[in-house]
């Protein structure tokens, strides 16, 4: 049988039968590896601290905005000078983005939909999962959730490859204001900072991660003064926040501002990751750090550039960097790196996560998975995205060599998700919460209309550059979807090779095969019948151990699992069992640990008398149904790279046993 270790399709599982065993390990330590979810309510200096890491990892990308966000608004090609009016609505514009997307949307209301504490476009998805197999659901509308969650994550992908490109690059464009000489340095220190970004990430962001949050308190200070520093020249710029502005603006523009609107958006980049990183700190931090810090010192550092360009149109070229006196510029421009690398950092940590992820939830194949610390299981090292990521992001800096032009592409891919976790949203709000038709309606509709006119603008500039993250997170999806499909379909071939478990216990009733001494684990993805590995290990060796244990690794739509819950246990006959081991969608399945909580329940077995027995099949692409030839082939390729099992499940390297097959696909 496939040692594929997540089956067709994830089953929630359940323990009605046999025993339940406890316990979870990681093959990188010999201690438990737990995840610490964050209290539903900390206070006090626990809320302290978890509101000071919350900057390090949720609030860089979005508080890196002011370094380019308003000075796109106002680049050449939008056509928009900076008279007053001007300045008054888009400045309206981005303050009520700022409210209406990040602190209503995201910081009220999305923040709720958490499976078990986690977030993140595939954990709503899951959670879909979750209410289609207990109340039902349509098969049409089930796969458009399905297709609209895998594009939202693909897109998170091209989010991961932007984000520290635009970041890093955005904070090196202050070289040009400060010495325009140095204006031919910029591309290439960005390519440095990002090379040794994706080059330290094996060592994890356990290291580092402790100055994360401090950096970023004093970026937002920092924003904080340079805004109240300017504004004290024009104090009436705290007229923007009146929403008549935005709408005069638009009553005197129109086609341009909602042309516009896909510069303002830059404003809002990084609203995805408050949930995609809620696992980690719980909702009251996130939130206690958006109102108390994040949201006042962004309005006080856009407003600040407001003031500035109304004093000096010139300013508005660049105004974050020029809101700095000239004694202060060089210490802006290191602070500003550090707060862009930091940005950078978490969206790479939730490229891993969202790999894990898919993994789990059988949309990818196996990947190397490096747990970077030993008591915390959300910090992960993917060495293949690791290095994809790198080299997508250095070939965007190449190819588009500026912020203003990298911003068509960042802005497609920020609104393409925020538009699907709209939608997903009003599924789990009618289903889940049972809110009811209105309700939801007019709450989802509100936000999807906001989100479906940034991403409108932003679809304008597909030919500029916005063509990027469409691709990538098109050819992202079709990879996943091309391997679920793929597992389907060779599990009901393997399964129409496989012979009933009670068939073959009769079979061993009547003499069978000569027993030797020791244990063999057959690992297999289904729950049901004789695994197709055992049958061939039979055929060719005709001998069988005195213990054999059937080993499914199944995932659940759910974070993690349970101690208690981890492991059932089924005793068959003459020595056989029937193992099923559970894992939730962000942790990763460890053989060796399972072959010792079985021992607890009674399974005694000795590492060096335990043969772990792996099918491998070699996939050959024919014109049969089910799916393209083209197709098949990519699934193929994928199969032929997928990590080792051998490796992903934690298993012994000296004890394992592959028996191949070719299967006409």
């Amino acid at each position: 049988m496939s040692d594929e270790s997540v089956p067709a399709r994830p089953a929630v599982g359940d323990t009605k039968s046999g025993q339940a065993v406890s316990g979870v390990m990681t093959a990188e330590s010999p201690v438990p590896l737990q995840r610490h979810h964050a209290e539903s309510n900390p206070t006090g200096k626990r809320l302290a601290f978890l509101t000071l890491t919350a900057l390090g990892v949720v609030y860089g990308d979005i508080g890196t905005s002011p370094l380019y966000a308003l000075k796109e608004c106002f680049k050449a090609e939008y056509g928009l000078l900076p008279t007053a009016n001007n300045v008054y609505g888009v400045l309206s514009l981005i303050v009520w983005a700022l409210i209406l997307i990040v602190a209503i949307k995201y910081i009220v209301f999305i923040l709720r939909a958490d499976n078990n504490g986690e977030g993140g476009i595939l954990a709503l998805l899951a959670l879909i999962f979750q209410e289609e197999r207990e109340d039902g659901m349509s098969k049409p509308k089930l796969a458009l959730y399905i297709t609209l969650g895998l594009f939202g994550a693909a897109l998170l992908y091209g989010d991961g490859i932007i984000t520290p490109a635009i970041s890093v690059l955005g904070a090196m464009e202050g070289l040009q204001v400060g010495a325009p000489a140095f204006e031919r340095f910029v591309v290439p220190a960005t390519l440095v900072i990002l090379f040794v970004l994706f080059l330290f990430q094996k060592h994890g962001t356990a290291k580092v991660g402790v100055v994360f949050g401090p950096v970023m308190m004093a970026w937002f200070v920092t924003l904080a003064v340079l805004g109240v520093a300017e504004i004290r020249h024009a104090p009436r710029i705290f007229a923007a926040v009146n929403p008549i502005y935005a709408v005069r603006f638009f009553a005197s523009n129109g086609m341009h501002a909602f042309i516009l609107l896909g510069a303002v958006v830059l404003a809002v980049t990084g609203a995805e990751a408050l949930y995609a990183d809620m696992g980690h700190f719980g909702r009251k931090p996130i939130r206690t750090a958006w109102f108390w810090l994040v949201l006042p010192a962004l309005l006080l550092n856009y407003f600040g550039q407001g003031a500035l360009i109304l004093r000096d149109p010139t300013a508005s070229a660049n105004p974050f960097y020029n809101l700095a006196p000239d004694w202060f510029f060089v210490p802006l421009l290191v602070l500003a790196t550090l707060a862009a690398v930091v940005a950078s950092q978490a969206l790479i940590s939730g490229a891993f996560s969202i790999t894990q992820q898919c993994v789990q939830l059988g949309y990818s194949p196996r990947v190397t998975i490096i747990h970077t610390s030993k008591t915390e299981a959300g910090q992960i090292y993917i060495p293949e995205v690791n290095w994809l990521l790198m080299v997508g992001c250095l070939a965007v800096v190449v190819y588009f060599g500026s912020v203003s032009k990298l911003g068509a592409a960042y802005g497609i891919a920020v609104t393409g998700t925020m538009a699907i976790t709209t939608i997903l949203f009003h599924e789990i709000a009618r289903s889940r919460w049972n809110w009811s038709p209105l309700k939801a309606g007019a709450l989802s509709g509100a936000f999807l209309l906001i989100d479906l006119a940034f991403l409108g603008a932003n679809l304008i500039k597909i030919e500029h550059g916005g063509w990027v993250p469409l691709a990538l997170g098109l050819i992202i999806y079709t990879l996943m979807t091309t391997w679920k499909r793929g597992r389907v379909l060779l599990r009901n071939i393997l399964v129409t090779r496989s012979l009933p478990i009670a068939d073959f216990v009769q079979s061993l009733e009547h003499g069978g095969p000569v027993r030797v001494k020791g244990t063999a684990i057959f690992m297999t993805s289904e729950w049901e019948g004789t695994p197709v590995v055992l049958l061939h290990h039979l055929k060719h060796n005709k001998v069988l151990h005195e213990k054999v244990i059937l080993l499914s690794v199944v995932s659940r739509q759910i974070p993690e699992v349970s101690s208690a819950e981890r492991i059932t246990m089924e005793p068959l006959a003459h020595g056989l069992y029937r193992v099923k081991a559970a894992y939730g969608f962000m942790e990763t399945p460890n053989v060796e640990d399972i072959r010792a909580r079985l021992g607890e329940a009674g399974i005694k077995t000795k590492r060096m008398d335990t043969t772990y027995y792996l099918g491998r099949e070699q996939i050959i692409a024919t014109d049969s149904r089910g799916m393209s030839r083209w197709r098949k082939q990519i699934f193929a390729i994928m199969a032929r790279n997928s990590r080792s099992a051998t490796q992903y499940f934690g298993i012994p390297p000296n004890r394992v046993v592959e028996l191949g097959t070719q299967i006409e696909f």
